[in-house]
């Protein structure tokens, strides 16, 4: 593995590390690139980095970033992944971290970076689950991510125009 320089940013940082995880999106998903649901990655970026919780990691080889993970604390009470729980814990139980996005630059893909953000971000993190969706035309990455410690529970579409996603949860801290 290479010695990859992990930095952790916060919500008054996403003007500083906008433009680098879009840049590593745009990387990582060229060959989707005129997906219309890819192309608002921007969108999600400031959806995201707008909470006041929102937490981020992003692996550099040198000045370039080459990975980023990010996400933010679900809102208590409104954790949308209960709906695939049975039994779904009482609620204010269980507090969940939901990890939004994964993106490795393709040059720097099957070198460990994507588990290495992975685990940077959701290391020290004081809730007790973690949930994230995985394109179900991707089963490689819904394997990687078992192989993590997730499992899947479900299945959703977030947005009329996305893909069907895996539902993933897992227990924190990772194993």
């Amino acid at each position: 593995m290479a010695d990859w320089d992990v930095r952790r940013f916060a919500h008054p940082d996403l003007p500083q590390i906008r433009q680098a995880l879009i840049d590593v999106h745009d990387d990582a998903y060229a060959d989707a690139m005129d997906d219309e649901f890819n192309q608002r990655f921007p969108w999600f970026v400031d959806h995201w980095g707008k909470n006041p919780d929102f937490d981020c990691v992003i692996a550099y080889d040198g000045e370039t970033a080459v990975a980023f993970a990010y996400g933010a604390p679900s809102t208590p009470y409104r954790e949308w992944s209960r709906e695939h729980l049975s039994p779904a814990p009482d609620p204010g139980q269980d507090r969940t971290f939901s990890f939004s996005e994964l993106a490795v630059r393709t040059k720097w893909r099957k070198a460990g970076v994507a588990e290495l953000v992975t685990r940077a971000l959701l290391e020290d993190r004081d809730e007790d689950l973690v949930v994230l969706l995985v394109d179900t035309e991707h089963p490689r990455v819904q394997v990687m991510y078992e192989g993590w410690g997730f499992r899947k529970v479900g299945e959703r579409r977030p947005f009329p125009d996305s893909p069907v996603y895996a539902v993933m949860l897992a227990e924190l801290p990772l194993g």
